[in-house]
């Protein structure tokens, strides 16, 4: 076994389906990862085929529906949110949206007698749903590069890195690299340092410790200088809020494990109107 194999499909039936393939790095995590993404195949189909963001389109309406669709659906069963999203733009508005997905879906750990043990399927869809619709928006109002998420929502995630993986972090990237997804629940510190959420518990600061069948493909590429300012401001949300953290070192995990990389040239169009994962597979 060598690649990943993704295929590409046109969510309106129009245009032929793509494949790209994907070379396996050589690292200890990726054995590991096949292993995980095997075992959610056999149980789970992919939660959303479609989570791509960056390609251009406009997302706002779509990222404002889902999240006020989701926000109604939860508040029937249980009247636990006050608000509704007007503006993709209000950042405050989505800081509580994820606070109150964190508080009553309940960290990895912490789910026993919990509103999401309460809940209904429906219900349960729609908190998880709520907090990809905020990732949706902020992914929008930032400009962030192409990319696309896959994930296995089911799958436990009771399976932890260890120190020595750290070592194959990596903070620059090139276009179509895949990378182990960030599957904790809660708040990296740099997405703190993004947010400069108010709301976050103190359990909910999450470094990557957990990981999971789910992956991050992206399409852009991060130079060493873009690298460089994203420590900073990480660096800078740290000093000035270092009492509530660990040492720094603890913190800073927050770079992405490599799992692959795209063989071929990248045709970023042929990608952006086939917004839909129809198959993955490792051959």
């Amino acid at each position: 076994m060598e690649y990943l194999l993704i295929e590409y499909a046109d969510p309106q039936g129009v245009l032929d389906p793509i494949a790209l393939r994907y070379r396996l790095r050589n690292n200890p995590i990726v054995p590991r990862w096949v292993e995980r993404v095997r075992l959610a195949q056999q149980q789970y189909e992919i939660d959303d085929p479609r989570r791509f963001y960056g390609f251009g389109t406009d997302q706002t309406a779509q990222a404002l529906l889902s999240i006020n669709k989701c926000i109604d659906l939860i508040n029937s069963f249980e009247p636990i949110l006050d608000r509704q999203l007007a503006d993709i733009g209000d950042q405050d508005t989505l800081n509580y949206l994820h606070s109150i997905f964190e508080r009553y879906h309940g960290l990895l750990d912490k789910q026993t007698d919990s509103f999401w043990n309460r809940a209904p399927e429906q219900v349960r869809k729609a908190l998880a749903d709520l907090n990809i619709a905020v990732h949706r928006c902020e992914s929008v109002i930032r400009g962030r590069p192409p990319s696309h998420v896959v994930t296995w929502f089911g799958l436990p995630k009771d399976h932890v890195l260890k120190d020595e993986d750290y070592a194959w972090v990596e903070h620059t990237w090139q276009p179509g690299t895949v990378f182990l997804n960030y599957c904790e629940i809660g708040k990296t510190l740099e997405e703190l340092a993004d947010d400069q959420d108010e709301y976050i518990g103190a359990d909910a600061f999450r470094p990557f410790r957990h990981y999971s069948a789910d992956f991050v493909v992206n399409f852009g590429s991060r130079t060493a200088r873009q690298a460089t300012a994203r420590h900073a401001i990480m660096y800078a949300y740290y000093q000035q809020h270092r009492a509530k953290f660990a040492p720094w070192q603890a913190c800073y995990t927050n770079g992405k494990l490599p799992l692959a990389d795209l063989e071929g040239e990248l045709d970023l169009d042929a990608v952006a109107s086939r917004q839909m994962v129809q198959s993955v597979k490792l051959i």
